[in-house]
Order: C-alpha cells, then structure tokens, then sequence
C-alpha cells in the first residue's frame, strides 16, 4: 500500500552542535542515529539535500569577538562544516545510502564544487547531497545558506532541526511555561525576534516563498512524520494569520 508524500524535495538544515552530546566535538552513535532519521525518509523515495553547521568546532561570530578577523573566523567555520558534512557521509553510506558532498569553497581531493544542476540532478538519482562551506562567504551564516540553497534547488520546504520542538516564546529549556506556536507568519518570526534563524534566513525564505518547519530531530520518527503531513513542530510560512498557539 502506497504511502502519500507531503514533500516530494527538502532541505534539512542540522546544527554543528546535534553531533555532539555536549555541543561540541563529533559522537559516532549520534551522527549514526542522526543518520538513520534520515534514511527512514530517504526510503519513502523523498530527495534529501543537507546544510550542516560547524558550531560543534568552530564559531566565527564568538572567534571574532576574540579579535580574530570575522572575514577569517568565518572562513575557518566554513571549514568545520566540511568536516562535518564528511562524517554524515560516512555515517550515511553505511547504512547503504549513496551520498555526494558539495563544497562552497572548491576543494577536489574531499568533495565536488557546488553545482546547481549536477546537485539536482544527484537528488533526481535519489543521493543525498550534503551541502558544505556556507554560501563560501564571510558574514552569512549556514542558516541563510541553507536557506539560499533550498530555493536554488527547488525544495518544497526547509526543515530546521533544534534541540526542542518547534518555536517558544520564550526558551522552553529555562522556563517551564514557555509556550509554543504552531504556526507564524514570516513577519511575526521577525518581529518577536525568535533566534530559530538569523533575519536574512528568514526574509530570504520569505521573499521565496519557502515554508520553514522547525522540529526536534532527536525525537524519533519526528522527520518521517512530516513527510506524512502530520503536524509536527512550527511551520512558518506566508500565512498572515495571528500567531496560532
């Protein structure tokens, strides 16, 4: 029995700091079972591109606050997120699951240049590709990169992972009475200044069109759930109605 698709095409975008128990660093069994989220999705036929931040090993904003050039502190973060792309290749092809990392910034030995068409084509062929470097700019982060990339590919929709379940008013992590909505408007995310992405992230989605679901990754089956259409975590899109709660 067939099973409906809401997506056809995403993009996930998972934080530097998921690979770590702590934050930082890399842990095998958590990039394995980060992995095989993504392979139960990968199995429904869903083409899959990725966007991994470097936090885990390097944060060029806190690196330039310590008097490092921020051009510099950045480069070295777009660095990070190679390594850290490569490990989810790794983790990714063991479970049988064909891969191809993109760099922003060329790097032949490791991974193939970021090509537009050469990456839509490997989703086509149903590879997941891993989309590495940032933007290959300074002063943007790999939200807005991921961002920039799920438009540029097509995606119908850009899932943020986070260690939480959608998007609170308030960190549900130090307040227990943090209320969570289910749905805002791009604008109402500027607004009230939720830190889920940065404002360019943000209004590049919402110059684009793409709905954004922010979502809990470490929760089991959360990711497959949305592909059924389920309502998980908070969906930010055009919809201009009051913040729903």
């Amino acid at each position: 029995m067939s099973v409906e698709l809401k997506y056809r095409r995403i993009l996930l975008k998972l934080s530097g700091e998921a690979l770590g128990p702590q934050g930082y660093g890399i842990d095998a069994e958590t990039v394995q079972r980060l992995a095989g989220e993504v392979k139960r999705v990968h199995d429904l036929g869903i083409e899959v591109a990725m966007v991994i931040g470097g936090g885990n090993m390097w944060r060029g904003a806190d690196a330039a606050a310590t008097g490092i050039d921020r051009a510099t502190a950045d480069y070295v973060g777009m660095l990070a997120t190679v390594m850290n792309s490569l490990v989810m290749q790794d983790a990714m092809e063991k479970l049988g699951i064909v891969t191809r990392v993109q760099t922003a910034i060329e790097m032949p030995p490791v991974a193939e240049p970021f090509i537009r068409r050469r990456a839509e084509r490997h989703l086509e062929k149903g590879r997941v590709v891993l989309l590495a470097a940032g933007s290959g700019n300074p002063f943007f982060t790999t939200d807005t990169a991921a961002a920039l990339r799920a438009v540029e590919l097509n995606a119908q929709v850009l899932l943020k992972a986070t260690k939480v379940d959608g998007i609170y008013d308030d960190d549900p992590m130090r307040n227990s009475q943090a209320r969570k909505f289910e749905q805002l408007s791009y604008m109402q995310a500027l607004n009230m200044g939720l830190k889920v992405m940065d404002s360019t992230a943000v209004s590049l989605c919402k110059d684009n069109e793409m709905p954004i679901i922010v979502f809990n990754l470490h929760q089991q089956g959360a990711l497959e759930a949305i592909m059924r259409g389920e309502k998980c975590g908070t969906l930010v899109s055009s919809d201009d109605r009051d913040a729903i709660l």
